[in-house]
């Protein structure tokens, strides 16, 4: 007979094997940034917990930590998740604990801690061995149904045990406790919120609207309930994008009042602080910022807090106006904070998505009715079998004495009694089972009973299968009761967090300005775009103060307090503080550094800005329009978009629009004159064309008075004027070509000389 092939799978030491590297690499980065997202950083939309938090409750649940019971070493629980479902490093199961029982850290804690779990300046956490923990109402509500096939089940880590894949969640806890995390490629920061609001939101969702919108829902949840307090500042309309995008942020403030203490004197005390501010490294940073004189206000910070948050700031004088001094607190401290919202969730547990809050809302109320159905299956299941036993039992006790007999005399009484009275495995098993002393004639009364009850619930629970709307109806009752617990009467269930309107734009200008103190100063900006701020109303500028190579290109008086508006080639508008320009005994800084300014792009002009006023912007091809000044002040270091250009196109120059006519000539030396009317004014666009060009483009124009005449520099720094009679020929409409400009006019075709 031929030998058989041998089924060695062992590779020959000499055989080479061929790799695909960037395909193996971007298989095992995928599968990591997988795990990540699914099983540490993103919680799952129905019960808002991450894997180890789960796991953590589950653990507790097997140990029976209850409530109403005796607590036991966190170690131990620590031990048995990291043994049996977490095989990861015991501090960070430790650290995820001690975070479910801080209520500084949970709006509505999970763990009862006892010990020393931390507090709010920051201090950790005691080591596990000496801290024992329990669970909280809310964790058990998260659990509510675990025993009975509410949800499904998944072999742990190494196949040993079953770990639930997610929680019945009688608790909305993705909105309510929150999240943050960061996984590969993306994150979550969910702000927690008011128990109560949430079940009212989700009540006119079931039963008023199911179709309702954000604004609808923003009716019950007014916004975050954070545990520590403080007060809401932002805007209604920005809250509402942030719930119905599912990003955005919301501004919180520290509460604080006035404490008089007679005589002018006052001080300002502080009783609540922003989420996520740890109370020590606050107070350090204020007394930094205090030694660094950089809160003129404040003469000094301190901690008087025992078990209550307080704070005491001391003003610099008893005529500071308190809110003023407040505002500059919260401009250059953390006593106020910008909470991040990004909704980024696991749906199902497995598809990262952003979520609103009503598909937020949707997703909990989605779970809690597969639970109910789950649980209404299982408990029809258990009503089966017991009705299937006290069946048998019925049958036994009418025919008591046959049965005694067979299980007496025969071999195989279960066999016997099967046949002869036509029972399943199950009665027949029951029966074999039985005490006697449920022999006695009551037992039989109490089976009846009990079959009536059984048969009775298992009529309603198929009822309740059957229909949507009693299905509905059911988890009302349960949200109801929820709300109930945690009603905004109950010491945990009341709102924390308060609302309050932020200061407008004006005050806040005010408030700003009063921060700088109010200088004179001499703007320098050279061709290379290094800029510098003499001291004083200056003209003496030394050619030692710039670089190599470089010159002054433009400079102009200013106050400290003003704001500088500065126009790229690019078309973008960006704001700089004069007070934050570096000073005169050097060649400045790059202005480059400042703002965020495009790939090949360069500074048009710098000028300092003022309220009401009106600027002419145009583009080197002609095309410009009027704007406000008071549109052109950018909040970022992106600036702001005006101008907007064509293929090939750059911002060429903006003047000052204070007039009724407008001049305008070309690099083709050809002047043309039109009435200010003909120019639209607009907050961004690309504007109108304001001379035609066969060759080149704009070179300047100026805004001037008809009645005064239209004026320019020469060389020579002589003035010349013509008045509106002695320009006739160069009258026309907006977008001729014009013609040649009056003799005298400078050869560099710049009103300014």
């Amino acid at each position: 007979m031929p030998k058989k092939p041998t089924t060695d799978t062992m590779r020959p030491e000499n055989d080479p094997v061929v790799v695909d590297l960037r395909k193996a690499l971007e298989e095992r980065y995928l599968s990591y940034a997988l795990s990540t997202i699914t099983q540490r950083a993103l919680p799952d939309a129905r019960d808002g917990l991450k894997p180890v938090h789960r796991r953590i409750l589950h653990g507790m649940r097997l140990l029976r930590l209850d409530p109403d019971g005796a607590y036991k070493k966190s170690a131990k629980i620590v031990g048995d998740v990291m043994g049996s479902f977490h095989p990861h490093g015991d501090q960070s199961i430790y650290d995820a604990l001690v975070r479910l029982a801080q209520d500084f850290a949970m709006r509505y804690p999970l763990a009862d801690g006892q010990g020393n779990f931390g507090n709010i300046d920051g201090d950790s956490a005691a080591a596990m061995r000496y801290t024992e923990t329990r669970m909280t109402d809310v964790a058990m509500r998260l659990l509510e149904g675990m025993a009975e096939d509410a949800v499904d089940f998944k072999p742990n880590y190494d196949g040993a045990d079953q770990e639930p894949v997610v929680l019945p969640a009688n608790f909305p806890n993705l909105l309510a406790n929150g999240s943050q995390g960061i996984a590969v490629g993306m994150a979550t920061s969910i702000p927690p919120h008011n128990v109560a609001e949430l079940c009212e939101a989700a009540l006119h969702l079931i039963n008023t609207n199911p179709d309702a919108s954000t604004a609808d829902l923003m009716h019950h949840v007014l916004g975050p309930d954070f545990p520590t307090g403080g007060i809401l500042v932002e805007p209604k309309h920005s809250m509402l994008e942030a719930y119905e995008t599912g990003r955005g942020a919301f501004r919180l403030r520290a509460r604080w009042h006035k404490e008089d203490k007679g005589r002018g004197v006052y001080q300002i005390v502080v009783t609540e602080i922003p989420y996520g501010v740890q109370k020590s490294k606050l107070v350090e940073k204020i007394a930094e910022l205090l030694l660094a004189k950089k809160l003129p206000l404040l003469k000094d910070v301190r901690d008087e807090s025992a078990d209550d948050i307080r704070l005491v700031l001391e003003p610099r004088a008893g005529t500071v106006d308190d809110t003023i001094l407040m505002e500059q607190m919260f401009k250059v401290t953390d006593l106020e904070q910008r909470i991040p919202l990004n909704m980024n969730v696991l749906d199902h547990g497995t598809v990262p998505r952003v979520m609103g809050l009503r598909d937020a809302l949707r997703a909990w109320l989605e779970h809690r009715k597969d639970v109910l159905v789950r649980r209404t299956q299982h408990r029809l299941e258990q009503i089966a079998h017991r009705l299937e036993v006290l069946d048998g039992y019925i049958i036994a006790f009418l025919n008591l004495d046959e049965v005694i007999r067979i299980i007496r005399e025969e071999d195989e009484p279960k066999a016997r009694l099967m046949t002869r009275f036509k029972l399943s495995e199950v009665q027949a098993e029951a029966i074999l089972n039985m005490r006697l002393r449920s022999l006695r004639k009551l037992e039989e009364i109490e089976l009846r009973s009990e079959h009536k009850s059984l048969v009775e619930e298992q009529g309603h629970l198929n009822a309740l299968l059957g229909s949507d709307k009693k299905q509905w109806g059911e988890i009302t009752k349960q949200i109801g009761e929820l709300k109930k617990s945690y009603g905004k009467d109950t010491p945990l269930g009341r709102r924390k967090t308060s609302f309050a309107d932020a200061p407008d734009a004006s005050e806040v200008e005010d408030i700003a300005a009063s921060f700088v103190e109010r200088e004179p100063i001499t703007v320098v900006l050279s061709e290379k775009g290094w800029i510098r701020a003499l001291k004083g109303h200056t003209s003496d500028f030394d050619e030692k103060g710039f670089k190599a190579g470089d010159r002054l290109k433009l400079a102009f008086h200013a106050e400290t307090t003003d704001k500088l508006l500065l126009l790229s080639t690019g078309g973008k508008v960006y704001t700089l503080a004069p007070d934050k320009l570096p000073g005169g005994r050097g060649q400045g800084e790059p202005l480059r550094l400042m703002v965020d300014l495009e790939e090949g792009q360069d500074f048009v002009d710098l000028f300092v800005f003022r309220p009401g006023a009106k600027r002419l912007v145009a583009s080197n091809v002609g095309n410009g329009f009027v704007v406000a000044e008071d549109e052109l002040i950018a909040n970022t270091r992106k600036g702001k978009q005006v101008l907007n250009l064509g293929g090939g196109e750059e911002a060429k120059l903006i003047v000052p629009a204070i007039g009724d006519t407008v001049a305008v000539i070309g690099e083709n030396r050809k002047l043309i004159i039109f009435p200010a009317s003909e120019l639209p004014e607009m907050a961004r666009g690309k504007g109108v064309r304001l001379q035609k060009y066969k060759d080149g483009g704009i070179s300047d124009a100026k805004l001037f008075a008809a009645q005064d005449g239209l004026s320019w520099v020469d060389s020579s720094g002589r003035t010349f004027v013509k008045s509106m009679a002695e320009l006739r020929d160069w009258l026309g409409e907006r977008a001729q070509a014009g013609r040649q400009p009056p003799q005298g006019f400078p050869r560099n075709n710049k009103f300014g000389g």
